[in-house]
């Protein structure tokens, strides 16, 4: 079988069988499709012909573009799950991989947004924004519930229940839980649905002033406008806000079980990197003010 073929195959079935999201398949396409173009160039095009050996000129292969550890180990973890199904089908006799191990990565810890910068764009927002309150829906969900942008896009009026003060948010995997919602968020959110015409159950709960749907992309641009007015971390995005809920939330006191379940991680171990970030935060908290440090 042509590797192209198999990758078809493969693909469709996380799509359609798994039901990975849109976004998760086309990573794993383009990880896969990397490697299609370099067996290409070594004029490999069965997938019999894949052993651990071009494997391992695949690994110095993507070293030399330059790409880090990080990178490299997201385009092992697509081959392993390609190979990985290509032997569970008898397509492969053995997999290639299957005593590959993956390189040394050190972690960086995401970076924080402080709370103090966080309030300063709700009155910014409300000073030089044409529709204040989108802003800030937009902001309490990414913050106040510590949702992915991708959640925040794709929640109903119906996924939030206002006397259970609660949100029904389809994650990851498909996968629903539900995420409490806070006094101060219910508040930002009611706002903003007075500022709207009506909106059904099963609308879309964000909407621009003209009814659109907002997407990643609006909420991207429209995220990153306002931390470059508070803040000068290097990274702007929506996901910063996640990190920077999860971080205040360990750092007062929350259960690391607890934050799990609201970031609707799939093992703790995800979560854990925040107990880094509040650790560190520590440190230079003692170091700023404490006079034996």
């Amino acid at each position: 079988m042509r590797i192209s073929d198999l990758s078809d195959i493969y693909l469709d079935h996380l799509k359609n069988i798994k039901r990975y999201s849109d976004n998760t398949v086309k990573s794993y396409s383009e990880d896969i499709n990397t490697f299609i173009e370099f067996c290409s160039e070594k004029n490999i095009q069965e997938v019999e012909h894949i052993t651990e050996k071009i494997i391992k000129f695949f690994l110095i292969y993507l070293n030399a573009k330059k790409l880090n550890s990080k990178s490299i180990i997201r385009s092992l973890s697509s081959l392993r799950g390609l190979f990985k199904f290509a032997y569970k089908k008898n397509i492969l006799q053995a997999n290639p991989l299957e005593y590959i191990s993956n390189p040394k990565s050190m972690r960086k810890l995401p970076e924080v947004l402080n709370l103090d910068a966080f309030l300063r764009i709700y009155k910014i927002a409300e000073e030089e924004d044409k529709d204040p309150f989108l802003v800030k829906a937009i902001f309490e969900l990414m913050y106040g519930c510590a949702l992915r942008v991708s959640e925040v896009c794709n929640m109903k009026l119906g996924d939030i229940d206002f006397d259970r003060k609660s949100i029904r948010i389809l994650g990851k995997g498909n996968k629903t839980r539900f995420v409490p919602l806070g006094s101060k968020s219910e508040g930002i959110l009611q706002n903003y649905l007075a500022s709207r015409d009506k909106i059904k159950i099963s609308d879309k709960f964000l909407k621009t002033k003209k009814g659109d749907g907002v997407n990643s992309k609006l909420a991207y641009r429209i995220v990153h406008k306002y931390l470059s007015k508070v803040s000068d971390i290097k990274k702007k995005s929506p996901h910063i806000l996640r990190h920077s809920a999860a971080t205040h939330m360990l750092d007062n006191g929350a259960d690391l079980r607890a934050v799990k379940e609201i970031l609707g991680h799939e093992n703790l171990s995800t979560t854990q990197i925040y107990t880094h970030v509040s650790v560190e935060r520590l440190k230079n908290i003692y170091k700023k003010s404490h006079p034996k440090s």
